[in-house]
């Protein structure tokens, strides 16, 4: 059973409040940063009850600072900004809006201290610009940011909040998770915790899933809210109650069924990746995995090495692209390869069991393919790719297609391998040693 913290209790009501988001920045606007500043923070307050009600990317120019968050100020009970509070002249957020709010901004000693101790600990040298970042508004607190120079700012005036936080990510998150949520939860501008249950899918279509689950729905009534969301090679599916009739323990019930008549095609409750559960598998069954990987570059080892504790359950990976490496490093024989080619059914095999061998694995992955542009050799289309799974049950592969942009034919072959990886873990796990379904090539 899914666990919600809550023991049943119903979430703490919050008041509606209309969010906007403004993220800052030429270089949003030139293409040359992805915008992952709202698909985080839209997806973090989506997970509180909260969806963000507009985002607007705007260059870092004063007069269009100034214009937009006037705009966005007058609509919107929180408004939280995203970059332009660092050292350079390009920097004009915190000055913009300053102006704005009618507030004057004052030079903070302690900020001064943390810029200049952090450059020491990193044997560099504070330039002066850097005194920038000290500028606070005189009525606002500050946000303080370990693992940066420049701290985030909060404000609440007019009875309404700002946030502003620092453009680099790895100094965004981790203050938006540790201190700007807990701080909306307490004004009650968002649930203290999730607002829905996830159950996260594998292997199967949203329109299936849908149709598979649609009974279990009917019977909790118009109370129940359900969600889908799809993602490459799995359908995450949300249920809620936003009126608040059915209660934290009735909605871990229902998915809780959900998962019961899913049988393997369920992932996870919650937000766990793939790679994840799988590592959970391993760790538990006290196996070891090793990765052989051609068309997918290492993009299969990544996956694990992503994991804290990795090398637990994680033996290694070998990218393997010529014939020589694959001979050398996994031992897969010369004539395999010039009878079968590389991309074939019979040397996913051979890399998977020279990579559990060669690195003392219980389990083994190979990718094995051609991801274009180009299509392959013998009429082997674009997105042809053979996954190779070996394990104490025996070695099989598989022929997969998946026509398409060179990126997402190997973030789908990665996605398909580590679905037959969990399945197999979870068969091994009830104590079934039947081969994997629809396992091609068997050795």
């Amino acid at each position: 059973m899914v666990s919600s913290g809550t023991n049943g209790i119903p979430p703490a009501p919050f008041r509606p409040a209309r969010y906007e988001l403004l993220t800052l920045g030429d270089e949003l606007l030139l293409g040359l940063t992805a915008n992952g500043h709202l698909t985080f923070i839209g997806a973090q307050l989506g997970r509180r009850g909260v969806m963000l009600q507009r985002n607007v990317t705007i260059t870092d120019e004063t007069d269009v600072i100034v214009r937009q968050f006037r705009e966005s100020w007058a609509a919107a009970d929180i408004v939280i900004t995203t970059g332009g509070l660092g050292p350079t002249c390009d920097d004009r957020t915190r000055e913009a809006i300053a102006e704005v709010l009618g507030q004057k901004l004052v030079f903070d000693p302690a900020i001064e201290r943390a810029i200049s101790e952090r450059f020491a600990r990193h044997g560099r040298k504070m330039t002066e610009n850097n005194l920038k970042q000290a500028q606070v508004f005189e009525r606002g607190e500050v946000l303080p940011n370990p693992h940066g120079t420049a701290p985030g700012l909060w404000v609440e005036q007019d009875g309404k909040v700002l946030c502003m936080l620092p453009g680099p990510p790895n100094e965004l998150q981790p203050m938006f998770l540790e201190q700007v949520l807990p701080r909306l939860a307490a004004r009650r501008l968002l649930l203290d915790r999730e607002a829905y249950v996830q159950i996260r899918t594998a292997g199967v279509g949203e329109s299936l899933l849908e149709t598979k689950l649609q009974p279990i729905f009917d019977l909790a009534g118009n109370a129940l809210s359900v969600a889908f969301c799809a993602h490459q090679g799995q359908v995450d599916c949300r249920v809620s109650s936003p009126g608040g009739e059915l209660s934290a323990a009735r909605l871990e019930e229902i998915a809780a069924a959900c998962a019961a008549l899913l049988g393997e095609d369920f992932l996870c409750y919650g937000h766990d990746s793939m790679a994840k559960v799988c590592a959970d598998l391993l760790r538990s069954q006290e196996k070891t995995l090793a990765v052989a990987e051609t068309a997918t570059g290492g993009l299969l080892a990544h996956a694990f090495t992503d994991i804290c504790g990795a090398a637990k359950f994680f033996a290694g990976g070998v990218v393997c692209c010529s014939n020589d490496a694959k001979m050398q490093l996994l031992d897969v024989p010369e004539c395999l390869l010039l009878q079968h080619g590389a991309v074939s059914a019979e040397n996913a095999v051979a890399l998977a069991t020279g990579a559990a061998e060669t690195l003392g694995a219980d389990y083994a992955l190979a990718i094995t393919g051609f991801a274009g542009p180009t299509a392959g050799p013998g009429g082997n289309d674009v997105g042809t790719i053979y996954v190779a799974l070996y394990s104490p049950a025996g070695v099989w592969s598989k022929k997969l297609s998946y026509p398409g942009p060179r990126g997402t034919v190997k973030q789908r072959a990665v996605n398909a391998a580590l679905d037959w990886l969990r399945r197999e873990l979870v068969r091994a796990r009830a104590g079934q040693t039947a081969p994997a379904r629809d396992a091609g090539v068997m050795q």
